[in-house]
């Protein structure tokens, strides 16, 4: 309920509500912001791997489909949100925005404990988070103590981790951790791709507020341009899903992830940088007066909708790369450690709203003011999108330059699951026949007639 510090929250026209100087709002505004951040990052990190757990045993194909219908419903559920509570924010009652999700979170919670029994995943006791940051303090631990020992004895300074090198830990979480760092490429290159993304909230939020926001006699709610990021998402999903079906059969896999991938953080780039243009072409119009939420704002007379082609563009990478990234996250790790995989891909994925914060930061402070001003109409927005899209599209030579790494990868998993399901069963078959042979020849008591 205090997570936006509005007026009508403290001090009403008529009556005061609360007499909280400023600190104490600033307090109160900070302390919920991490509460919503606490349970939004919980929520994320569990609940895409304990869905997906149901499906270890299925092909890439069935996984990616799996994703891509996810994050489908996710976005779906987001664009009937931005419509809605924007808008009763906005045009109805601003407190009356704050609590429909205050009601849908208590619905929520009671929901999740009556079916709790049935979402319960207990992982195994060797494959902690705790274990993984263990294996590589203790690597690098012992990578210090005997430096002069590093490049000889060891193929990979994870081993050093291992019982056999004076480490603590066993052959089978020290082997986990390390199929998990090959991942850490992949994720370090969605750090600067998300920054992007969180332009939408920031530097795109900016640029709708600052543009025309009457449709026909009605004022659009700012969050409302939201949802043409969505919409290309909502259709892409159907669409891929429809080609995957007709050009590939089931024991096709479909294209490679990392081809998604790049394509999608070309798109970022693309809109980043459409939108450097867009500023420019916004400030080409004349200013008018416009009230949002009971404050008349001077902005330009371009309609919004002119944004709508940056909006589309991230709307696409959406939709090819967040899938495709949950799908390498979860499919190119051991079974034990799938939910942790999750877990770091979240975690970059917040380091890049941080370093999108940084950026803006750094960039306010070096121009003092120039790129971010108090109105925007004087200052150069567009230089800082000029520069964020020539950082992505760096970051996106830089992932193409190693993607090969995860195709070799995908050609073996899939080359595994193909025959996972004969193999398997001769593989069984010879482990029953050898444990019968051995359980005879151990076995200490033998009748007269069977020694014969």
């Amino acid at each position: 309920v205090v997570a936006f510090p509005f007026e009508d929250i403290y001090i009403d026209r008529r009556h005061i509500l609360h007499t909280l100087t400023k600190r104490e709002q600033k307090i109160m505004f900070y302390f919920a912001l991490l509460t919503a951040s606490l349970g939004i990052g919980g929520i994320r990190a569990i609940v895409c791997p304990l869905s997906a757990y149901k499906l270890e045993d299925c092909g890439p194909k069935e996984l990616l489909s799996f994703f891509n219908w996810f994050y489908w419903l996710i976005n779906l559920n987001s664009a009937v949100v931005f419509v809605t509570i924007s808008y009763i924010q906005q045009s109805v009652a601003r407190n009356l925005g704050f609590l429909i999700p205050f009601v849908s979170g208590i619905m929520a919670m009671i929901t999740i404990q009556m079916v709790r029994g049935e979402m319960i995943y207990k992982p195994k006791t060797d494959s902690s988070l705790l274990t993984t940051f263990g294996v590589i303090a203790s690597a690098l631990k012992t990578c210090c103590v005997r430096y002069r020992y590093f490049s000889g004895g060891v193929t990979n300074w994870l081993d050093h981790a291992k019982e056999n090198y004076g480490g603590q830990y066993s052959e089978t979480q020290v082997e986990s951790t390390k199929q998990l760092a090959r991942l850490f490429p992949l994720f370090a290159f969605q750090i600067l791709y998300r920054t992007c993304i969180m332009q939408i909230p920031s530097g795109y939020y900016l640029q709708t507020m600052n543009s025309n926001l009457n449709f026909s006699g009605f004022v659009l709610p700012v969050a409302a341009m939201n949802v043409i990021s969505i919409v290309p998402l909502l259709i892409l999903v159907p669409i891929l899903e429809c080609i995957n079906s007709c050009l590939f059969s089931s024991k096709d896999t479909g294209y490679s992830p990392t081809i998604y991938i790049v394509v999608g953080q070309l798109s970022a780039a693309l809109s980043v940088m459409v939108a450097g243009f867009s500023e420019i072409h916004r400030k080409h119009f004349p200013q008018v007066e416009q009230t949002l939420s009971e404050e008349v704002l001077l902005v330009s007379s371009m309609p919004c909708f002119h944004l709508a082609p940056q909006y589309i563009l991230l709307g696409v990478a959406e939709a090819l790369v967040t899938p495709s990234c949950s799908l390498l996250s979860f499919r190119f790790v051991p079974e034990r450690i799938r939910g942790i995989s999750m877990h770091f891909l979240t975690l970059f994925n917040g380091a890049g709203c941080f370093m999108g914060a940084f950026f803006v930061q750094t960039a306010h402070a070096g121009t003092q003011g120039n790129w971010f001003p108090h109105f925007l109409h004087e200052g150069k927005l567009e230089r800082f999108f000029f520069f964020l899209a020539s950082l992505m599209m760096v970051n996106t030579l830089g992932f193409w330059t190693i993607a090969h790494r995860y195709n070799i990868l995908n050609q073996e998993y899939t080359n595994e699951f193909r025959g996972r399901l004969p193999e398997e069963k001769l593989l069984k078959h010879e482990r029953a026949i050898k444990h019968y042979d051995s359980v005879l020849e151990r076995s200490p008591i033998w009748s007269p007639m069977e020694k014969t």
